[in-house]
């Protein structure tokens, strides 16, 4: 039997409430405030909010490795909401590209986060966003700019357009590693939610949870390999060893 490689190098960071402090429940209320009148005219606040918590949770069931996250939010929310993509797409387009800028007072930005990706980087880890890809590329870039690392050269930044999962399945992470060519001995996932992001220590990565903004649901018991605050997580990754040009090229 070949030995499994084990050396660490490439390091996987949720964004809200990780590199991004946000406290989730306020960031999510001002994001429908924010959104809700620019479709008012073709959907009432209150339908518009079910079917998008109801086509939300339809992307995070999906099982089939063939259809994109966008693709399985459209087919649940155009198949109930009575309206069509023609009419109410470009909304969201022009709101993600414009409006949703403004809610960036909603988070707490910390210069730890580039300290922290800066150094993986130069030290020639592989750096991947893995944010639960349950919002468009635009929304997550603008996020990734409040962050303070949208400038940097991630090897990957998980988004609905690009991932067929989402959190808390495996097949997210299984996802991440098949477009690296990685195993999940060579993977730690650093992130503040319990249950979707402590759900890569199932198959075989190292977890390290980031307690400032915790989220626990409750629901059960996962083990990290490392826990810390923000700022403990930079000490962790100033202390992780070079690597050389092999064990670091992408």
């Amino acid at each position: 039997m070949t030995a499994l490689k084990t050396a660490l190098n490439t390091l996987l960071f949720d964004l809200d409430g990780t590199l991004l402090p946000l406290e989730l429940d306020v960031f999510m209320k001002g994001y429908f405030r924010a959104l809700l009148p620019r479709i008012s005219h073709l959907l009432e606040p209150e339908t518009a909010t079910k079917e998008i918590w109801a086509a939300t949770a339809a992307m995070i069931r999906n099982e089939d490795p063939n259809l994109t996250n966008e693709q399985v939010f459209k087919a649940a929310f155009f198949g109930r909401a009575a309206v069509t993509e023609e009419d109410i797409w470009p909304l969201f387009d022009e709101f993600y590209r414009r409006d949703f800028a403004e809610l960036r007072s909603l988070s707490e930005p910390s210069a730890i986060s580039r300290e922290i990706c800066r150094n993986a980087l130069e030290k020639g880890y592989r750096v991947v966003v893995a944010t639960n890809p349950i919002f468009p590329e635009t929304a997550i870039r603008w996020r990734l700019e409040w962050a303070g690392v949208g400038d940097l050269p991630f090897d990957l930044v998980t988004t609905m357009e690009n991932s067929h999962f989402c959190k808390p399945s495996p097949k997210y992470y299984v996802e991440i590693m098949d477009k690296l060519g990685v195993s999940p001995f060579e993977c730690i996932m650093f992130g503040n939610d319990v249950q979707e992001d402590g759900v890569a220590g199932k198959i075989g990565m190292q977890t390290y949870l980031v307690t400032d903004c915790l989220i626990d649901r409750g629901v059960g018991h996962l083990e990290f390999d490392h826990r810390g605050t923000l700022a403990d997580a930079r000490a962790f990754v100033e202390a992780l060893p070079m690597l050389s040009e092999t064990e670091g090229s992408h």
